[in-house]
C-alpha cells in the first residue's frame, strides 16, 4: 500500500511561516472522526499539522480550522444572502459577540468564457486571487494582485508517477507566506465545492 506522504524531506514542527523555501503539505480530504465531513493537513514526515472537523452538514455555514491539539486558529463563517458565496476568516475562536474584522474575506466569482473558478480573497489591504487549474482538475493556485503563485494545490502525485485518489492532494506555499491562512484558504475552497 502506497504511503500517502513522502519521506525524503524533513519539515520543522508546524510554524506559520517558513523562510527556509517552499513547504510542501498532503491533504486528505477526510475527517478523522467518524461520521463527520472534515480534512486532515499531514506534513512531509507524515505528521498531522492541521485538521478540519465539521460535525454538522457538509458545507456547512460555521467550520473551524485547528491544530492537532484542537486548538482553532480559524474560524470560517459563510456570509448569508450572498448569491455567488462569499466567507469570513476570522483567528481563533470567533464567537460572533463582539464586531470584529475578518482575518480575510473569500468572495466567488465565476469567469464563464474560460470555464474558470476565481475567487478574491482580502488580505487586510491585500489581494489574492483563487483560480481553478481546469474545469476537470481538482487543483487550484492562489496568486497575488502581480500574479505570482503564492500556493498550489493539486491531485497528488507519487515520486513513482502514479496519481493517488481524488481526495488526496499536494499543497505547495511559497516562503514567507502564512501556512495557517492558506490552509483556511484551502478548506474555503472545500466548503465552496461541498467537499467539507
Amino acid at each position: 500500500m502506497a504511503k500517502v506522504h513522502p519521506a525524503e524531506a524533513h519539515v520543522s514542527d508546524a510554524c506559520s511561516m517558513s523562510s527556509a523555501g517552499r513547504i510542501t503539505f498532503t491533504i486528505w480530504m477526510k475527517s478523522l472522526v467518524c461520521h463527520t465531513n472534515g480534512c486532515t493537513v499531514f506534513d512531509l514526515k507524515g505528521r498531522i499539522v492541521y485538521r478540519v472537523e465539521n460535525y454538522d452538514t457538509r458545507g456547512s455555514s460555521e467550520v473551524h480550522l485547528m491544530d492537532l491539539n484542537g486548538q482553532i486558529l480559524f474560524t470560517i463563517l459563510k456570509k448569508k444572502l450572498h448569491i455567488l458565496g462569499c466567507w469570513n476568516g476570522y483567528r481563533g475562536n470567533f464567537t460572533g459577540r463582539k464586531k470584529e474584522n475578518p482575518s480575510f474575506q473569500v468572495k466567488k466569482y465565476c469567469r464563464i468564457l474560460r470555464r474558470v473558478l476565481v475567487c478574491q480573497i482580502t488580505v487586510g489591504f491585500n489581494k489574492y486571487f483563487m483560480v481553478s487549474l481546469g474545469r476537470k482538475k481538482q487543483g487550484f493556485k492562489i496568486v497575488n494582485s502581480g500574479g505570482d503563485i503564492v500556493a498550489e494545490v493539486k491531485q497528488k502525485q507519487l515520486s513513482s508517477g502514479m496519481v493517488l485518489g481524488d481526495d488526496v492532494l499536494s499543497l505547495e506555499i511559497e516562503p514567507y507566506i502564512d501556512q495557517t491562512l492558506i490552509v483556511a484558504l484551502v478548506t474555503v475552497h472545500g466548503l465552496m465545492n461541498r467537499r467539507l
